[in-house]
Formats: structure tokens, sequence, C-alpha cells
């Protein structure tokens, strides 16, 4: 039996009721093509296998790729590859496999102290997004950065993150997950969610500028939006585009919706 390893962060599902959630999320169809990464012992992968056309499992841990080759490695759907995520290739790597390729969806239980960069490995960024989008993306991750995924303006949670998921995505909370889920448990809860990459109504048109105000804006929270922003724009001059936008001069980054936020800079 292969021991769950800190180095990866490894805490392995055993809850029936958390993989149901998931499967049901992902609302497979027999034509999908899946990314699953972090597949572990495999316990999710097993449940989609026979759901759909072909699964493509990321797994860094050389043991557990031992192991999953053992047990699914004849599987005529199945193909493990080995590598950290983050650093794959995954375009060229499946080049050789062309039953393989585009991908429609991603279902993962994902590693939490990486969650924000394979979230944008994902998805992309507001100034670069994918250009092939998955048809929806869920994930298994630590429950308060769910709450930041899908939080509303003005609530405690919503923040650059959320503005930054939400200009491409759509998100949703599917259900909270115990720590008692998983062997060995976490120190925290978690949650599934669903991403569903979509273009937002009116883009901003400057998508590097948006980026870099969401990161000025959100630099110090307790802070107004126009004293966090003064090094970009004028104090007075923002003051103005806020009354133009109909928006409380003192307002914080937090009280903008990810609408305004794309107003306020296609104002500029």
């Amino acid at each position: 039996m292969v021991q769950p390893r800190k180095q990866f962060a490894q805490h392995w599902l055993k809850s029936e009721k958390a993989l149901d959630a998931i499967v049901k999320a992902a609302e497979c169809q027999e034509s999908d093509r899946i990314l699953e990464i972090g597949p572990g012992t495999g316990i999710l992968t097993r449940r989609l296998l026979p759901l759909v056309k072909y699964l493509v499992a990321v797994e860094i841990d050389r043991d557990l790729c031992e192991l999953l080759v053992k047990q699914l490695g004849k599987k005529d759907n199945f193909l493990l590859l080995q590598g950290d995520f983050l650093n794959l290739d995954l375009v060229s790597q499946l080049k050789a496999f062309s039953d393989f390729q585009k991908l429609n969806k991603v279902v993962a239980n994902i590693p939490y102290n990486i969650t924000g960069p394979i979230i944008e490995k994902l998805l992309g960024t507001i100034s670069n997004p994918n250009p092939e989008p998955f048809d929806s993306i869920v994930l298994l991750v630590q429950k308060e950065v769910a709450e930041r995924l899908y939080a509303q303006p003005g609530s405690r949670t919503f923040g650059a993150l959320s503005v930054r998921v939400q200009y491409l995505a759509k998100c949703e909370l599917i259900c909270t997950v115990p720590a008692s889920a998983f062997y060995p448990p976490p120190k925290v809860d978690s949650a599934v969610v669903r991403l569903i990459p979509q273009q937002i109504a009116i883009p901003a048109q400057d998508p590097k500028r948006l980026e870099t105000l969401i990161k000025l804006g959100f630099a110090s929270k307790r802070k107004m939006l126009r004293n966090n922003l003064q090094s970009v724009i004028d104090r007075d001059r923002l003051t103005e585009l806020l009354a133009q936008l109909n928006i409380n001069p003192q307002v914080r980054a937090e009280d903008l919706s990810v609408a305004q936020w794309v107003s306020l800079v296609n104002q500029l």
C-alpha cells in the first residue's frame, strides 16, 4: 500500500458521498475527454472511466504511477502521464496520442498548496485567457479558497482572486466536504466547485491594465480604492470617473463587481 506523502500535499478522498457529488457535477457524457490532475490511488478515476470516452491523468508521484499502471493500465480509454502538471506541456505530451487530444472537461481533487497556479493554468489570465477553454472544470479545493472563488461583491471573502476568476468563468459551489472525508484528514474543510469558462458580456479593452488595477486595488483591502490606485490614476480623476459610473467615491476594491471593474478600466 502506497502511503500519502507530505511533500506532495496528499490527502486521499475516501467519502462515497463526496465522490458521488464530484461525478454528478461533472455531468459526464459518453463523448467526454477528461483531464484528471493528481489521481492518487485512482478512487475517482475508476468512477469516471466507465462514463467517458477518454481520460488523461497527470500524477507526479512515481509510486502512485506504478500502482495506477498495475490497476488501470489495461483500460483502452485511460492514459497516465507522470510529471508535475504545472510544468507539463499537455499539448506536446499528447501529440503522440491522437485519441486523447482535445480534452473538454477537468475533474480533479487537486493539491491545496498549488490551487491558484492550477486554476490559472486551466483558465488562463485576464490578459491571456486559455485559447481552447474547457466546457467545465470540477475541482475539490480548500473550503476557504472555494468561498473566494464564488464570493459576491461586498462580502468579506471577495478579493482579487474572485475578480480574476469570475472575469473568465462562472463559478458554482456544489457542496462542502469535511476533513474527515480524507485520509489523512487535512487541517481544513474542503468544497467542490464547478467553473464554467465563458466570455464576459463586455470585455476589458485593455486587459493588462485591468490586471494591474485589480492587483493595486486589493493591495490594502481596508483602504478606499482612490487611495490604492493613486500611483496610477490621479485621485480627483478617479473620483470623477466613479461619479460618472454612479459608484460611491469612497468605495473599496471589494465593493466593485466584475462588470464595474471592467467599466472603470474602459472609461480610462
